[in-house]
C-alpha cells in the first residue's frame, strides 16, 4: 500500500479508480481494459507533472516519507557483504550510525550511515537516526580505520539532525560532531557522501564533509529544519513551507550555489515508489563518482575538499 502525500490526493483518487475498475473488471463481462489504460496513462502524466513542480516543503515532505529507503535498503540494494563493526570505544554503541565493511561491485569500500528504522520498534532503536557522541565517535573510527586500509569511504546521510538531548551534551556532543568533520577533511582516502534524505544540521555535515556530495533529487540539505527555523524566525511552526523557501534547502538550489556537485535523479513520484530503481541508480552513481577519484594522492584529495569548501559563498 502506498501512503499518500497531502499533495498527491488527485493522483491517489486516480489510482483508487483505477483499483476499482480492475476489480470489477475481474468479475464481469464487460471489456474495461482501455479505460484502465486511459486512467493508468493520466495518473502517470499527472504523477509526473505533480513531482516536475515540486514546491521545497513538498520535497521536505518527500524526502520525510515513511517507506522512502533508508541505510539498511541501500545496503542490501546496492552493497554486498556488509559487514557491521559497532561501537566507538570510548563510551558504547550508537544504532542511529551503522557503519563497517562493505563491497561495491567488486571494489572494497568503509560505508557509514544513518538509520531511521522503518517501523515504531526499530525507530526507537535506532532514535529516529539521530546520532550521539559514540555514533560520531564511532565513525571516526572506522574513517581512520578505511584510511589505514586504503578504502574509499560511502557515506549515506539521513537524518534531521545529532541527538539534542542532555545525556547526549555530557558527553561531547558538539566536540564529537566537529571531530568527525575533522576526520572526513582529513581522510587520505576517497570519500563520497550522498543525502538520500533528510540532511540536518551538523549532524549531517559530519559525515558529509567528503570531496564529492551527490543529493537525491528530492532530499533536502540544511542548517536546521524548515519547522525549526519557522520557529526562530516567526515564533511559529506553521510558516514552515515560507522557512523551506528561504533557505534553498532543495538539491536544485544546492547544486546552483555549489553545496553539493551531482543530483541524482529518482523514480517518479519519488525513491519510495521504486526502492530498487533508486538504488540502482544511486550504486552507479557512487561507483561512478569513486572511480575518478581512484588514483589521486592523499594530499590531492585533501585540497580537492578544502577547495570545494571554500568554494561556497565565495
Amino acid at each position: 500500500m502506498i501512503s499518500y502525500l497531502e499533495f498527491e490526493k488527485p493522483v491517489a483518487a486516480l489510482e483508487a479508480r483505477i483499483a476499482e475498475l480492475r476489480q470489477t473488471a475481474q468479475g464481469g463481462d464487460i471489456d474495461i481494459s482501455s479505460e484502465i489504460r486511459r486512467l493508468e496513462t493520466k495518473s502517470s502524466e499527472l504523477l509526473a507533472s505533480t513531482y516536475k513542480a515540486l514546491t521545497p516543503w513538498q520535497k521536505t515532505q518527500v524526502a520525510r516519507h515513511p517507506a522512502r529507503p533508508h541505510f539498511k535498503d541501500y545496503v542490501e540494494g546496492i552493497f554486498t557483504d556488509f559487514m557491521p563493526l559497532g561501537g566507538d570505544r570510548l563510551y558504547g554503541e550508537d544504532q542511529a550510525i551503522i557503519g563497517g565493511f562493505a563491497k561495491l561491485g567488486a571494489r572494497r569500500v568503509m560505508l557509514i550511515g544513518h538509520e531511521k528504522g522503518n517501523d515504531t520498534q526499530s525507530r526507537i532503536r535506532h532514535n529516529f537516526g539521530m546520532g550521539k557522541p559514540e555514533g560520531y565517535r564511532k565513525a571516526i573510527r572506522l574513517m581512520e580505520m578505511a584510511s589505514r586500509f586504503g578504502l574509499p569511504v560511502v557515506t549515506l546521510v539521513d537524518t534531521s539532525g545529532a541527538f539534542p538531548g542532555v545525556e547526549a551534551e555530557e558527553r561531547g556532543q558538539a566536540e564529537a560532531i566537529a571531530r568527525s568533520t575533522e576526520a572526513c577533511l582529513g581522510l587520505g582516502v576517497p570519500m563520497v557522501a550522498t543525502i538520500v534524505g533528510e540532511g540536518g544540521s551538523g549532524g549531517a555535515v559530519a559525515l558529509a564533509s567528503a570531496e564529492r556530495v551527490l543529493m537525491f533529487e528530492h532530499a533536502i540539505y540544511s542548517v536546521i529544519s524548515p519547522e525549526g527555523c519557522a520557529s526562530i524566525l516567526w515564533r511559529t511552526s506553521e510558516r514552515a513551507a515560507d522557512a523551506a523557501e528561504a533557505m534553498k534547502v532543495t538539491a536544485q538550489d544546492l547544486l546552483g550555489l555549489g553545496v553539493i556537485d551531482r543530483i541524482v535523479r529518482e523514480p517518479v513520484g519519488g525513491a519510495h515508489r521504486d526502492p530498487a530503481a533508486a538504488c540502482a541508480t544511486l550504486g552507479k552513481a557512487i561507483t561512478e563518482e569513486i572511480d575518478a577519484l581512484v588514483g589521486k594522492s592523499a594530499d590531492e584529495l585533501r585540497n580537492l575538499r578544502a577547495e570545494r569548501f571554500l568554494r561556497i559563498g565565495a
